[in-house]
């Protein structure tokens, strides 16, 4: 069977469709690093927290990453994450006049920075086209035989050659819930899956009893 790779992508994201409602660049940049290695409930706990008692970049360069620690701690990893976000924002307001760079280049040079929060920023805030590849993305994208991969990076080179661009934004997030409630990395759901019949891995992972 021929696979038309950008409607299976377009099922996705019109199945599992990702809205933003934040999208002010530092709180999007913010929001972002508490989500490393969390939960979405617990980054939303976190982060509704944190901008209950700061409001914006100025207040938050001038705190101690102690400071932080009962607001975020929800999100896990709290003493470091409380003390990247202050470092960003110090940054921030030391270098670029207290806004969030629109440029992938400078994003990452930002501390605890990678592609993949970068191009969150750029897609959510800036609406640039910006493909985010994370754990989930790098792992369904595989699964289904997109693409054959080592690392999110290389996924994201390969996908961006095969996946129309306006496609790569909306892409990660209905990728992320698709592989929370279907394509989950330990017993998916094979047989529920609107992809089972094209997807080259059907049936290799065996429910746990």
């Amino acid at each position: 069977m021929k696979r038309n790779i950008k409607k299976e992508a377009e099922k996705i994201i019109h199945i599992f469709p990702r809205t933003n409602s934040e999208t002010d660049p530092y709180k999007v940049l913010v929001e972002t690093v508490l989500s490393q290695r969390t939960k979405d409930e617990n980054t939303e706990k976190a982060f509704k927290s944190l901008f209950s008692r700061y409001k914006n970049v100025f207040e938050i360069s001038k705190l101690k990453p102690q400071d932080l620690y009962d607001l975020i701690k929800p999100a896990g990893m709290y003493k470091q994450k409380s003390e990247r976000i202050i470092n960003i924002s110090k940054i921030l307001i030391e270098k670029y006049d207290g806004k969030v760079p629109d440029e992938l280049e400078e994003l990452i040079k930002l501390p605890g920075v990678g592609r993949k929060t970068a191009n969150i920023v750029l897609y959510v805030s800036f609406g640039k086209a910006a493909l985010a590849v994370d754990t989930h993305v790098h792992r369904i994208s595989n699964r289904l035989g997109w693409v054959s991969t080592k690392t999110p990076e290389e996924t994201e080179v390969q996908l961006k050659k095969i996946i129309p661009s306006e496609l790569w934004g909306p892409l990660n997030g209905s990728m992320v819930n698709f592989g929370q409630k279907i394509c989950k990395p330990i017993s998916p759901k094979c047989a529920e899956c609107f992809l089972n019949e094209v997807c080259p891995s059907k049936g290799l992972y065996k429910k746990n009893r």
